[in-house]
């Protein structure tokens, strides 16, 4: 007699064979509703993961079918996108070496280091050959293999090496951690303990005519996927761009895909259509036709030029933003661009904000440090305390539309967006504890 597991779903259960897949308990239990791309496993432990429909559901499990039009759905759907589009690379440009291909909001990307950056007539290319590799209904087979062979395995992919690398020695538990702040998602799975991990593969498996399968393409992944490539009904490629490994100007540039993949073709449209309209209202296609700002090469990303017609709008929105805090009772200072380092080490941004800061600048005959200044906070401190204050004068509140710098990384800023340079409404109140509350409240109606 075989041996049986009990799986629960909702408040109902059912004993099946030891090895029954979560798509067959699934539909043991008459759970599925609508297109399911994979399923949630809550362990008797209580721990809930992402589980493939194809993977042995283990005994006193709690199992619910993940559908293709959901957000966690969409998340696996585009994961299993990104990992096609890196098979379609591999097979189109010999050499390559891959890094990280994670799902993002309504999309996925793939780095890649390969000798010259992709053109647009590369990315068709890629997408064609991304049609030809669905259509053979490639199988995503899940695949634990210990750290030798997986390093035997990947040993001309450097990337990979240098993920098992940093999950070996601690320092990551998955690729995640690898990746620049906007990848949530995508890595490797790797066991925790004192034991060698073991690190989990994912291969693309192609059933051939003769009855036998076939490899076509793997890569370190945590999974979980699609069942086939045949399930992957809609997608679309929409632009590459540079991106530093690891999201650290220290370390390669590589070229980064951004494409989209959808649970249909209907809902692809609909958002190639939205993409469409938010062209057409994009910031810097607006500030070029109507002359109201200018970014030239010449300055650099993320740092911007008003012209007169954006300057005489600027000036309207700062004139009614003085009038509004100084209605308040914010009281206006002005404060200098740049600051002695010491202060920013003082003020605590040298140890926990360095990365983001301008290097320092030695001006004068002393040899002392100057940084351009990312925040306004320790100048408005310096307003506070430029002489001694009677807690009667409480609260006091100071206000300055302040221009600011920060070192964003050139693969992430974006018009004005995400900007290098940029002045913002900067304010700071000082209060007695027994004001606190009152001041918070006026700060939620100022913002209303």
């Amino acid at each position: 007699m075989s041996q049986t597991i009990t799986v629960h779903h909702g408040d109902d259960s059912a004993q099946l064979d030891a090895g029954t897949t979560a798509l067959q308990a699934l539909k043991a239990l008459e759970a599925i509703r609508g297109a399911i791309v994979a399923a949630e496993v809550t362990t008797p432990d209580g721990a809930t993961r992402e589980w493939d429909l194809d993977r042995p559901v283990p005994d006193g499990a709690t199992v619910a079918g993940i559908n293709a039009d959901t957000d966690q759905g969409r998340a696996i759907l585009r994961h299993s996108t990104a990992h096609l589009m890196a098979q379609a690379v591999t097979d189109l440009f010999a050499g390559a070496k891959w890094a990280i291909g994670p799902p993002i909001e309504d999309g996925f990307y793939y780095d890649f280091d390969v000798a010259r950056p992709f053109t647009p007539e590369d990315l068709e290319r890629i997408e064609a050959r991304m049609v030809e590799l669905a259509r053979q209904r490639q199988r995503y087979v899940r695949e634990e293999l210990p750290e030798e062979a997986a390093r035997e395995e990947f040993a001309d992919q450097p990337y990979k090496i240098e993920i098992m690398d940093l999950v070996a020695d601690g320092t990551i538990v998955s690729a995640v951690d690898t990746a620049a702040p906007d990848a949530p998602a995508g890595g490797v799975d790797a066991t925790a303990s004192d034991l060698p991990p073991t690190f989990t593969v994912y291969r693309n498996v192609r059933d051939l005519d003769d009855g036998s399968t076939e490899v076509a393409w793997s890569d370190l992944c945590r999974g979980p996927h699609v069942p086939s490539t045949e399930r992957i009904p809609a997608f679309k490629l929409l632009r590459s761009a540079g991106a530093y490994w690891r999201g650290r100007e220290d370390q390669p540039m590589l070229q980064r895909i951004y494409g989209t993949a959808w649970e249909s073709k209907k809902a692809l449209k609909a958002h190639l259509e939205l993409l469409e309209e938010a062209k057409k209202r994009d910031h810097r296609r607006l500030g070029r036709e109507l002359e109201l700002t200018h970014h030239p090469d010449e300055l650099g990303p993320g740092l911007s030029i008003f012209l007169p017609n954006g300057a005489l709008v600027r000036k309207q929105m700062e004139d009614w933003i003085r009038d509004e805090t100084l209605a308040r009772g914010y009281l206006p200072v002005y404060t200098p661009h740049i600051a002695k380092e010491d202060l920013w080490r003082i003020s605590g941004h040298l140890e926990n904000y360095a990365e983001l800061m301008y290097p320092g600048m030695e001006l004068d005959d002393a040899g002392a440090a100057y940084r351009l200044k990312p925040m306004n906070c320790p100048f408005h401190i310096l307003a506070f305390t430029s002489r001694t204050r009677s807690y009667r004068e409480l609260p006091l509140r100071i206000s300055e539309l302040g221009t600011v710098y920060r070192y964003e990384r050139s693969g992430v800023v974006n018009g004005m967006l995400r900007a290098r340079g940029f002045t913002q409404d900067d304010s700071h109140i000082f209060c007695r504890a027994d004001q606190v509350v009152d001041e918070v409240v006026g700060c939620i109606e100022f913002a209303r």
